[in-house]
């Protein structure tokens, strides 16, 4: 068993695909599959699940993930203390539904990177679904979703409640429902619309409360930064969680801003997810203790 084995599974299990992980890694496909393939044949068992679509860990190899990962940790430890700063590779891949990125992620890697400036954050704009799936998988090591009250992560996954909020009417400045304290649905209904895509909690949360009178003309959209530059830009109006609006850059300059749905008393909260395992990369728990600091302090 060699140590680059080990990387070459967790690469294909990052990347999704044998061609990717190569690419990444700079070395040639056939060559990391022998390799992997010899790794199989040393332990006994099936590391990766081979499908025309790309490469996925197996269920044995999930069941194992977490030994390799503490080596391939333990290895990167043993290096740095060495001096050796280059062939340290701590990236952390975190998939994000576009919540709070400006407040809160942005921010938060900010510090993580000066704690650790020869770390690497990779964020990925995903759905819950896929954000769940890659963490079950190994593809990502940290997820940041909304949930609203009485959603339950998936199984084998951890929640840290961020932030709590409730969902607003966002919409340009200048407005006339900005005159306002709050916006009815009925009113909402008369407005162009600017939905959230399905696989959001946001659209979920605007079927509940439109029912099945939507309004008349919708524009659709993935994520909460689209969204809100789509209002910014005069498209309509939206519904997000109020700390995806408070703090934002647009809201910092007046382009848009942001009032209550009356009569709705709808929870929601950021969560920052992470599978369950034993041991958890160094890297990982630092971004994951930077985002928790910060988000106390917005709460504050």
């Amino acid at each position: 068993m060699r140590i680059e084995q080990l990387e070459y599974v967790a690469a294909v299990t990052q990347h999704g695909s044998l061609r990717r992980a190569s690419e990444s890694l700079h070395i040639s496909q056939p060559a990391l599959s022998e390799a992997v393939s010899k790794l199989e044949r040393e332990l006994g068992v099936t590391l990766l699940d081979r499908r025309r679509t790309g490469a996925r860990i197996s269920r044995q190899g999930l069941d194992l993930l977490p030994d390799m990962v503490a080596v391939l940790d333990a290895v990167d430890r043993l290096r740095t203390s060495a001096g050796d700063q280059h062939n340290v590779s701590r990236t952390v891949r975190i998939g994000t539904v576009n919540a709070a990125t400006s407040t809160l992620l942005v921010p938060a890697s900010r510090d993580f990177q000066e704690s650790a400036p020869n770390a690497t954050v990779e964020v990925l704009n995903v759905q819950q679904a896929e954000i769940q799936q890659g963490l079950l998988e190994g593809s990502l090591d940290l997820g940041l979703v909304n949930l609203l009250a009485g959603d339950e992560p998936a199984h084998d996954l951890l929640g840290t409640a961020l932030l709590h909020g409730r969902p607003v009417v966002v919409m340009p400045a200048d407005h006339p429902l900005a005159a306002a304290d709050e916006v009815s649905v009925d009113q909402l209904r008369e407005e162009r619309f600017v939905a959230m895509r399905a696989g959001y909690v946001m659209h979920r949360f605007a079927h509940r409360i439109f029912g099945s009178r939507l309004p008349r003309v919708c524009h659709t959209t993935d994520g909460a930064e689209m969204g809100k530059f789509m209002v910014s830009q005069g498209l309509g109006v939206t519904v997000l969680p109020d700390y995806s609006v408070a703090g934002d850059p647009l809201e910092l300059a007046g382009l848009i801003t942001a009032r209550p749905i009356a009569g709705d008393a709808t929870r929601v909260t950021l969560v920052l997810l992470q599978r369950k395992t034993d041991h958890v990369r160094a890297a990982v728990r630092d971004l994951h203790a930077a985002l928790v600091a910060h988000a106390r302090r917005l709460a504050a």
